[in-house]
């Protein structure tokens, strides 16, 4: 029963995180502004003061309702000042007897807590529970002791002043005042009046601290065992690493492993290329460093961590200074320059397109490879060339797997390791030379490279893992598009570079390839010059090419040879002009190609296309009398021959309007013939020359000298489109023809026909030969029935004539 002659007003110090014992002396310290307060009154009157622990310890402020029911009336019996400018105290208490918080009171004068308390008797133990509290303090004392060992260092004055305890309530009140507790068991013991029933719980609390020690001494035990562990094999490792070092002067095993796990980390790669890359050291780390297997895994850990994982270089999307640069590196090839400004207009719109694929078709030496390089250079991209020319293997495209000693990845991976760069311009050169054997189709292997729907994740066989191909910009480079696999084209997108004209190799001459190799044999203007009638004769006299090269080894040699004469004295400066080309150069190698001297019978001037740009091609016939035999001289390949037939069979069919001997294929034998016949020449494009050339002899009707032509005739006297007209109608300018007698469906390929051409030829477009021989032969009604026995044979041009 709770007396109000017992109750009493205290000042309160509201403890954070500490609980005080009935018996227990101890010193803390106070901070507090109100505790201090608190404190200072305890000190003015009795020196008492209630002591009670707050629920939460991050309170700064607690007002009642934050401390706990049960607390101390403590004496206090030491308050000193600590130094420093804080203010805080530390205080020595002893306390008394456990007290009840009955309300908090308004703050006292001098701004302290003040609360009515009733002090709490302890009650007695019964009779009946006598002997249970002595064996339960026996039974504390040995759990006790095995806490104690347990314990660590706790001090020999507890265990001793635990031993010495008899009263169950007193040495529950000292176990839980002086062993590691949390704050809120201390104060479930503090709360439990009953002696008996505290001693229980302390014991049940006492063997759950011994249980969580010993699981931390093992735990302990275990950490330190494996701390020996690393220390031992750190204290080996480093005496490798200094044996490594003396032995072999360089890094040792597990510096390598450093390096190469410290590498992967920084990658810019996936999650799952790493992962596979640390398993790939950890496998490293339990080889031998000098076992074939540990070079096998260290190459490939080499080779992929070399690789750049989403490194990317900043494109040029300035398409002014774009086409300032491909301007500046090449004359001409329009088409390929206008398709890169377009890109680059593409990528400012929507920077996320994918890679695109280019293929440049045409005949060696038009620039195809060089127009890469300029490519590279105008968006800002790492260059890379790669060549297929022979290759037949699959692996040089893919890789071997790393299993082989030997190994390496494919071309692809290897090409993107030297860039440095995940999106640079490689080029794939001579695509079109690519072969296949037991080993496998490089061919087949390139369709997931060219793909931008699949080489995001293109796997090579060595390195195993997905690597993103899709910002690379590809550009291929074929002679023949023929030869390219139609599943590999279809992936492309191709643009025909065609033959240069003279003018287009005049051009690129005077502005690159002389200034060029003027730089490379140390010529200044000063000293050396060539006139424009000089490169013209170099072009037409001593090079027979769709491209430059030759041109541009035909002008190194006049460079070496005017350099001999200036460092031997005979002249300081040269100026190279047409009458000593020869002297430099040697004889002329080719002469220009003339027209027939005058309107002749069976002789008509055809235009071929090479591999070597356009071409004159003369074809001759003569009818002769005999037993209906067609003969076909010239090296002559089958498509010419069957033109040649239809050519015949559509006169036949033609005899009455003509007028022809409806019998000339019975009665005559036919020879139709083409100089230089060691040179074979094929193609569907001769069909319209070789039957003008035919009518011509079959009706003495002369045929104009200043006319060439070229087309595809059908049994029905159709004139069929052909290829090559740029080429074509170059090789008639320089023969001097006025009118070129062209297919009527190739109008739109005029657009591509030199401006200078076209001004000094006349193109003539038809659809029937009936056309084509209204043009080509003159006017000449008495030749009607006139047959050529025989034809005067002309001069021809070297030329494999092809659609």
């Amino acid at each position: 029963m709770m007396k109000e002659e017992n109750l009493r007003m205290m000042p309160t110090v509201a403890l954070r995180g500490l609980v005080i014992f009935p018996n227990m002396f101890i010193h803390f310290d106070v901070g507090r502004e109100k505790s201090i307060n608190a404190l200072k009154k305890a000190m003015d009157t009795d020196q008492e003061i209630f002591l009670v622990t707050q629920k939460d310890i991050s309170v700064d402020d607690p007002d009642y309702s934050d401390l706990y029911e049960i607390g101390v009336v403590a004496s206090v019996k030491q308050v000193l000042k600590l130094p420093g400018k804080s203010g805080n105290v530390r205080v020595a208490v002893e306390g008394l007897y456990r007290a009840r918080l009955i309300q908090g009171l308004e703050l006292g004068k001098g701004n302290y807590l003040k609360t009515m308390i009733f002090p709490i008797d302890e009650p007695a133990i019964r009779a009946d529970k006598a002997d249970y509290a002595k064996a339960l303090v026996r039974h504390t004392k040995d759990v006790f002791a095995e806490y104690s060992d347990c314990a660590p260092q706790l001090p020999a004055d507890i265990v001793t002043g635990i031993m010495q305890k008899s009263e169950a309530g007193e040495l529950a009140d000292y176990i839980a005042g002086n062993i590691m507790l949390e704050y809120e068991d201390r104060q479930h013991i503090l709360s439990v009046i009953n002696p008996v029933k505290r001693l229980e719980e302390m014991c049940i609390m006492l063997a759950n601290e011994g249980n969580l020690l010993s699981i931390e001494a093992e735990i302990s035990d275990k950490v330190q065992e494996q701390i020996d562990k690393n220390q031992r094999e750190y204290y080996l490792r480093e005496q490798m690493k200094v044996i490594s070092t003396e032995l072999g002067g360089g890094i040792s095993h597990e510096e390598e492993l450093d390096y190469f796990r410290e590498t992967i980390f920084n990658m810019k790669a996936s999650d799952e290329v790493k992962e596979k890359l640390f398993k790939e050291c950890d496998k490293l780390e339990k080889y031998s460093p000098s076992s074939p297997e540990a070079a096998v895994s260290r190459n490939y850990i080499e080779t992929c961590i070399a690789l750049p994982w989403n490194n990317m270089t900043e494109e040029n999307t300035d398409i002014a200074k774009s086409r300032k640069i491909l301007e500046s590196d090449h004359y001409g090839l329009d088409k390929i320059k206008r398709r890169i400004l377009e890109y680059l207009a593409v990528r400012v719109m929507a920077p996320d397109i994918k890679g695109q694929i280019i293929c440049l078709v045409g005949p060696p030496g038009v620039g195809k490879t060089s127009i890469a390089r300029s490519v590279a250079n105008a968006t800002g991209r790492e260059y890379v060339r790669i060549s297929l020319g022979g290759v037949k293997d699959e692996a040089e495209i893919r890789g071997h797997r790393k299993t082989y000693i030997g190994s390496m990845p494919g071309r692809i991976i290897e090409a993107m390791r030297q860039a440095g760069t995940s999106n640079p311009l490689v080029l794939l050169d001579e695509v079109d030379k690519l072969s296949s054997d037991y080993k496998g189709d490089p061919t087949s292997a390139l369709l997931e490279v060219l793909d931008p729907e699949q080489n995001s994740t293109f796997r090579d066989h060595y390195i195993e893992l997905p690597f993103d191909l899709s910002k690379v910009m590809f550009i291929t480079t074929a002679n023949v598009e023929a030869n390219i696999p139609d599943p590999l084209r279809d992936r492309m997108e191709i643009i025909e570079l065609g033959s240069y004209t003279s003018e287009e190799k005049f051009n690129i001459a005077k502005k690159h390839l002389i200034p060029k190799q003027m730089k490379r044999h140390g010529l200044t203007t000063s000293k050396f010059r060539i006139t424009d009638k000089a490169i013209r004769l170099v072009i037409e006299g001593y090079t027979r090419e769709a491209g430059v090269r030759a041109l541009e080894q035909q002008i190194a040699a006049i460079c070496r040879k005017s350099v001999m004469e200036i460092v031997e004295g005979n002249a300081e400066k040269i100026s190279v002009k047409p009458e000593n080309i020869e002297t430099l150069l040697g004889t002329r190698k080719f002469k220009a190609d003339s027209i027939i001297r005058e309107n002749e019978v069976g002789v008509v001037n055809g235009l071929a296309w090479t591999s070597v740009g356009g071409d004159m091609l003369e074809i001759e016939t003569a009818v002769l009398k005999g037993t209906g035999k067609l003969e076909l001289t010239g090296s002559l390949g089958d498509v010419m021959q069957e033109s040649a037939k239809a050519a015949v069979s559509y006169i036949r069919s033609k005899s009455d309007s003509l007028p022809v001997n409806g019998n000339f294929y019975k009665d005559c034998d036919i020879h139709i013939h083409v100089p230089e016949g060691a040179t074979p020449k094929d193609g569907p494009s001769a069909g319209v020359t070789i039957a003008t050339s035919l009518v011509s002899a079959l009706t003495g009707r002369k045929v104009r000298k200043d006319v060439a032509m070229t087309g595809e005739i059908t049994l029905r006297g159709r004139v069929l489109p052909i290829g090559g007209l740029k080429e074509k109608s170059m090789a008639a300018y320089r023969a001097g023809i006025k009118t070129v007698v062209i297919p009527y469906d190739n109008i739109a390929d005029l657009d591509e026909v030199d401006p200078k051409v076209k001004e000094a030829i006349a193109f003539e477009p038809v659809k029937t030969v009936d056309a084509v021989w209204n043009i080509a032969l003159e006017k000449d009604e008495n030749a009607a029935h006139k047959q050529q026995n025989h034809v005067e044979l002309g001069k021809s041009s070297r030329a494999s004539i092809t659609q």
